[in-house]
């Protein structure tokens, strides 16, 4: 069973309640678990794609961030080094804060962070059950990419906003 802590809207944590990962439906409106991506970036320029398993929501798409939801006790900055290495196997020394938004249709408050890593790219590791395939690629692969290989084309605003270091908006969903 995963535990979540809970948020207001401001990512305030809410002391004495206790959210459980499956149980979304039952979160109160105004309540939000905290999520966490990775927006991974190679010196060299090339971002990391990962491709979601068969068996995933929106199977074999192509994924410009790792992610997921923190545990109950972590920071996000705890949360985004744990999920990073554990869908990458890729250890970063720091990640840098871009954005803060909420969703209120899922009930989650995001954190969106770039890692900038010289990894050796071929040692990328697949989460076995979340991931099947990676790739590097440029900024310029990832634009042309379809809504029908690149899951949440907002990534694609990351990938040209982290490319030219410009902070995150909080538009990214609607611009």
């Amino acid at each position: 069973m995963e535990l979540w802590d809970a948020y207001d809207r401001n990512f305030k944590k809410i002391e004495g309640i206790t959210l459980i990962r499956g149980e979304e439906s039952s979160i109160p409106k105004g309540i939000y678990h905290m999520v966490v991506l990775i927006l991974v970036r190679h010196v060299d320029g090339q971002y990391l794609l990962m491709r979601r398993s068969p068996g995933k929501a929106y199977p074999l798409y192509w994924e410009a961030t790792a992610g997921g939801s923190v545990l109950q006790g972590e920071s996000a900055i705890e949360g985004a080094l744990r999920e990073l290495r554990e869908e990458t196997g890729i250890i970063a020394d720091s990640l840098e804060e871009k954005e803060r938004f909420v969703k209120d249709e899922t009930h989650s408050a995001y954190y969106a962070f770039v890692c900038i890593t010289s990894c050796d790219k071929e040692s990328v590791i697949l989460q076995e059950g979340e991931t099947c395939d990676y790739k590097w690629a440029d900024k310029e692969e990832i634009l042309a990419m379809g809504d029908d290989e690149l899951l949440a084309q907002t990534m694609r605003k990351y990938v040209i906003r982290s490319r030219s270091e410009e902070r995150f908006s909080r538009n990214a969903e609607t611009d």
